[in-house]
């Protein structure tokens, strides 16, 4: 019977989160962000991920309170925790951007929740793993490559680019010009002037 119960209570404290978390992204839609922040930010201090990661967001672009970037990766690491694909990218995201350069745990543990967002099918954390292991300090193109062909294929038009550049470089894979070609086409169809310049060029 006390089994039943908690497992009652639990439900029950899910359900709420979850009401809170809905009714924070209708007031968000309305215009309302202050009542929104409110809801997101009760359901996220019952543990509901989402909105962990609606509060964060809140805090990284100042709606409906302070722009607070130091609270933001509170919440995204929170919301990453428990496996939240887009919060792990953000939180990542924060990991590289606002710690110490020389932190090397930091740095490694912002790469597994790429590597983690990425293979959730997180678009932005595919194409900036792309990058960043055609540009870091010990680049691994081959890997690279890979990530912006996933992002790539996932539609994201400055990835295929990048697909480009690499095919029409040898970065990565063989160079072959008919290929970076094709990939410049798609891109500049998708809208990348980037693409559209280098096929004028």
């Amino acid at each position: 019977l006390e089994e039943a119960a908690f497992q009652l209570q639990q439900i029950f404290r899910i359900d709420i989160s979850i009401a809170l978390n809905i009714l924070g992204i209708e007031s968000m839609r309305a215009g309302h962000s202050r009542v929104a922040f409110t809801c997101f930010k009760l359901a996220a201090d019952r543990g509901y991920s989402k909105a962990q990661f609606n509060v964060g967001l809140c805090y990284e672009h100042g709606r409906g309170t302070e722009k607070d970037l130091e609270k933001a990766g509170f919440y995204y690491c929170r919301a990453a925790s428990s496996c939240h694909p887009m919060a792990q990218y953000r939180y990542a995201r924060f990991l590289l951007q606002h710690g110490p350069a020389d932190a090397w745990d930091r740095h490694h543990k912002a790469v597994a929740l790429l590597e983690q967002a990425a293979v959730a099918g997180i678009t932005e954390a595919q194409a900036y793993l792309g990058v960043f292991y055609m540009r870091g300090l010990q680049s691994q193109e081959k890997r690279g490559l890979k990530y912006l062909l996933q992002a790539a294929n996932s539609g994201d038009a400055q990835s295929r680019y990048h697909v480009g550049v690499c095919y029409e470089q040898g970065l990565g894979a063989r160079q072959d010009l008919a290929e970076a070609l094709r990939h410049y086409r798609q891109a500049a169809a998708a809208g990348s002037r980037q693409a559209q310049d280098r096929l004028r060029a």
